[in-house]
C-alpha cells in the first residue's frame, strides 16, 4: 500500500483495476482474426460437405474457436500483467461482440430460411449466444492467466541477484 506525505492512501489503492482499452481491442482483434477464417472454413465446409453436422470436421473446428478465445486472453495477459482476469474476460467477449455482426452478414448472404434469433434452427439463438459469452469469458481469462503467471515467471527468473 502507497502512502502519500500527508498519510493518506494514493488513488490506485482503492481497489479498482484500470482497464486498458486499447490491450483489450488489440487483443480481441487477435482473437477476432482466428475466429473468423475458422467460422469461414466452416460455412465453407457446410456447404461442401453433405451432411457437415454428423462429419468429422465439427470438432476441430470448435477447438480452433476455443484456441482463439485462450489466445485473444493471451494477448491480454501478456499486455497488462496486473490485471490479466479482467483484461482477459473482457477481451474474450470483444472477439464475441466483434463477431456477433459478421455472423449476422453470413446469415444474411447464406440465408435459407433460417430466422435470426427465433425457430427452431436459429443462427443466434439467445441460449447459444449465453453460452458463448461464457466459454469467451472463461477461456480468455484461463488463456491471460496462463501468459502473466508466464510473464511473472521470467521475470523472477531473469531479475538480478540484490
Amino acid at each position: 500500500m502507497t502512502t502519500t506525505p500527508g498519510g493518506a492512501t494514493g488513488p490506485e489503492d482503492d481497489g479498482w483495476v484500470s482497464i486498458s482499452w486499447r490491450v483489450v481491442l488489440r487483443a480481441s482483434l487477435v482473437g477476432l482474426a482466428i475466429v473468423v477464417p475458422v467460422t469461414l472454413l466452416r460455412v465453407l465446409l457446410d456447404r461442401e460437405l453433405a451432411d457437415f453436422d454428423d462429419s468429422g470436421w465439427i470438432y476441430p473446428l470448435f477447438v480452433l474457436l476455443l484456441v482463439g478465445y485462450f489466445v485473444a486472453g493471451w494477448v491480454a495477459g501478456r499486455a497488462e500483467p496486473t490485471a490479466p482476469l479482467t483484461h482477459g474476460a473482457l477481451a474474450g467477449i470483444g472477439v464475441l461482440v466483434l463477431w456477433i455482426p459478421i455472423r449476422i452478414a453470413i446469415w444474411a448472404v447464406r440465408e435459407d430460411g433460417r430466422a435470426l434469433f427465433t425457430g427452431e434452427r436459429a443462427a443466434l439463438r439467445p441460449g447459444q449466444v449465453f453460452g458463448q459469452i461464457v466459454i469467451s469469458a472463461t477461456l480468455s481469462m484461463a488463456g491471460a492467466l496462463v501468459a502473466a503467471r508466464v510473464a511473472r515467471g521470467r521475470a523472477t527468473t531473469e531479475a538480478p541477484a540484490g
